[in-house]
């Protein structure tokens, strides 16, 4: 009796491969997001509030999200605005603070989604999440380099 070997190889990384992989997770994080009666990028742009060092401006926000979200800042304002109204943020002066409710939101939904990202990247060798750690800021600082230029 002959045995033959099969091995499997990985799929290269690729725009695609990434891709994929953004929108699975943001499929899981939106599913416990709509429990909350959230938008993704409302949760982006609470966040941001919620984990910043000193009370911040809206123009500062509005930087900070712009990096993550890529959107124009007419669109952040707005998100700013539904958080406003949801009394999960609130202007003191020229500065938008999180509430009490906005801080236990962006908990809540952080004590929801630890064990769905436990489960997700768990069992996944340290050097295989260092390599692709490194490849994945490369190709970030690749594709933001671009689209700068796109956007001169």
């Amino acid at each position: 009796m002959t045995t033959t070997a099969t091995t499997t190889t990985a799929p290269g990384a690729d725009a695609r491969a990434l891709g994929l992989a953004h929108y699975a997770a943001r499929g899981v994080l939106e599913h416990v997001l709509a429990r909350h009666a959230v938008t993704f990028q409302q949760q982006v742009a609470l966040r941001a509030a919620v984990t910043a060092d000193a009370p911040q401006t809206s123009d500062d926000l509005v930087t900070q999200v712009r990096g993550s979200l890529k959107t124009g800042p007419d669109d952040i304002r707005a998100t700013f605005d539904e958080l406003l109204a949801k009394q999960l943020l609130v202007a003191d002066g020229a500065h938008l603070r999180p509430t009490d409710a906005g801080r236990a939101l962006i908990a809540a939904v952080g004590a929801e989604t630890g064990p769905i990202s436990a489960r997700i990247w768990g069992g996944i060798p340290a050097e295989d999440l260092a390599a692709a750690g490194r490849v994945l800021a490369l190709v970030t600082e690749r594709a933001n380099a671009e689209l700068a230029e796109l956007t001169a």
